[in-house]
């Protein structure tokens, strides 16, 4: 596998033990962040589509959904 490279001013390398770790680190909770926030929008998503299915099956306007 090659190494992610880093520059640290004008020096070029390949990351170390100690960096390598710590970027599959943050590579994986950037990734689970990432899927954390695509579930939330898909779960809200969902929630706001069934809301309106309820209310159009009810037969109510958005004007009368206001007043109530």
């Amino acid at each position: 596998m090659t190494r992610p490279i880093t520059q640290i001013g004008d020096e070029v390398r390949e990351l170390n033990d100690t960096e390598l770790a710590q970027y599959e680190l943050d590579l994986a909770q950037a990734i689970a962040l990432a899927a954390a926030e695509t579930e939330a929008a898909t779960a809200q998503a969902a929630a706001k589509l069934s809301a309106q299915t309820k209310l159009a099956a009810l037969g109510l306007t958005a004007d009368e959904i206001a007043a109530l």
